[in-house]
């Protein structure tokens, strides 16, 4: 009568440590590798709306130029020509209160912190918790 004896792992703890090791350094490898591509998705986005940001601070300073515009003609001449100054003015001003909240909306609403990093990193604290158990 044959007995089966299940296999043992021949490895020694030196070679599980070794090998704990490795597994632990490219997967703080993949986590920082993760970490850049968020933040620099991130700080793409963010760099993009205040860029808007400052867009339209260029087109808000525009509609002020029109709005003094519309004052000094308005004051020199007693004429409508003031007038369609006026409408201009505020039509700039509009295009510019518009890209500068929405921006700074879009601005509030990113969150800059690496979400998927922080939880991928508790998920391998624990699995490298579980290893050493």
């Amino acid at each position: 009568m044959n007995k089966v004896v299940p296999m043992k792992d021949e490895r020694s703890i030196g070679d599980l440590f070794s090998e704990l090791a490795n597994e632990t350094g490219t997967l703080i490898r993949q986590e920082v590798a993760l970490a850049q591509a968020e933040m620099t998705a991130k700080l793409t986005r963010a760099g993009k709306n205040a860029a808007f940001v400052a867009a339209g601070g260029a087109v808000g300073f525009a509609a002020f130029l029109t709005l003094l515009a519309a004052v000094v003609a308005g004051l020199s001449y007693f004429m409508p020509v003031w007038l369609s100054a006026l409408i201009v003015a505020l039509v700039v001003g509009g295009v510019a209160y518009y890209m500068i909240s929405s921006s700074l909306t879009e601005l509030k609403r990113n969150s800059l912190a690496p979400n998927e990093t922080v939880t991928t990193l508790k998920e391998d604290a624990q699995w490298l918790k579980n290893q050493v158990t």
